[in-house]
């Protein structure tokens, strides 16, 4: 009788201790606390996980030996911050993937509405606003899909085909042209070590915003042409007069 190889645990990455890292509720807390790119003091981090500071303290050095979190030394004090881009781009497609939960309270609407408008994904644009301006760039000839999906298309019937990690993207033949007009240089950001395009699947419109380095350099493009500004709430982006003139014709 013939028996059927077996998988060795050293075949793949050891996918469940970082896994592990996630799935803590008090630790989900601390990485959307940082998931804006801030760097953050243990003590405020207690506060967003509503846990003690020596409970707190256990789950950073988790978070550091995991490297999802790094740590920044100003003088006597520690900052906390997302490792890298790779980090908050897990915790973006574990959101897409879990269930909703039903908001109560009109605060908590108005936030999650505010969210969902515009908001920042670590480093780059998400909400309605980074969907319409992915699909704007896919229209527009700035960025071709090279699967022959569009750019807000999901398979029929297939919801887990929508979360790819790696972009079926990649520059189209108007792509010089439309992001030199934001001050972009694909060829500078392409020799930085990080990929020139990524997608993240947005967790509230379920359909694909840019993010990677191009992702990066559009966010700081448009706070530099003052389309977009921190709201003073953390992840939230408000879109200024201009902004509004902008992306109107990006629809």
């Amino acid at each position: 009788m013939s028996v059927s190889p077996q998988t060795s645990a050293s075949d793949h990455p050891d996918v469940a201790s970082i896994a592990g890292l996630f799935a803590d509720s008090s630790r989900a807390r601390i990485m959307f606390a940082l998931f804006d790119g801030r760097a953050l003091p243990a003590s405020v981090l207690a506060v967003e996980a509503g846990v003690s500071a020596s409970t707190v303290s256990e789950h950073l050095k988790k978070l550091v030996d995991g490297r999802l979190i790094a740590v920044e030394r100003h003088g006597r004090f520690r900052y906390f911050r997302l490792a890298d881009p790779s980090a908050a781009e897990a915790l973006e497609s574990l959101t897409a993937l879990a269930p909703t939960r039903n908001v109560t309270g009109l605060a908590a609407y108005n936030r999650l509405n505010r969210l969902r408008t515009a908001r920042t994904c670590y480093d780059h644009l998400a909400g309605k606003l980074g969907v319409q301006v992915l699909a704007w760039l896919h229209r527009s000839g700035a960025l071709i899909r090279t699967d022959g999906m569009s750019s807000t298309e999901r398979a029929p019937g297939d919801e887990l085909s929508k979360p790819v990690r790696n972009a079926p993207y990649r520059p189209g033949p108007r792509a010089d042209e439309i992001f030199a007009q934001w001050h972009i240089d694909l060829d500078v950001i392409s020799r930085r070590h990080r990929p020139l395009i990524k997608v993240c699947v947005d967790w509230t419109e379920q359909s694909h915003h840019l993010a990677g380095g191009l992702g990066a350099e559009v966010l700081a493009s448009f706070r530099n042409a003052g389309w977009v500004e921190a709201s003073g709430r953390p992840r939230e982006v408000r879109v200024t007069a201009a902004g509004h003139d902008a992306f109107a014709a990006m629809t």
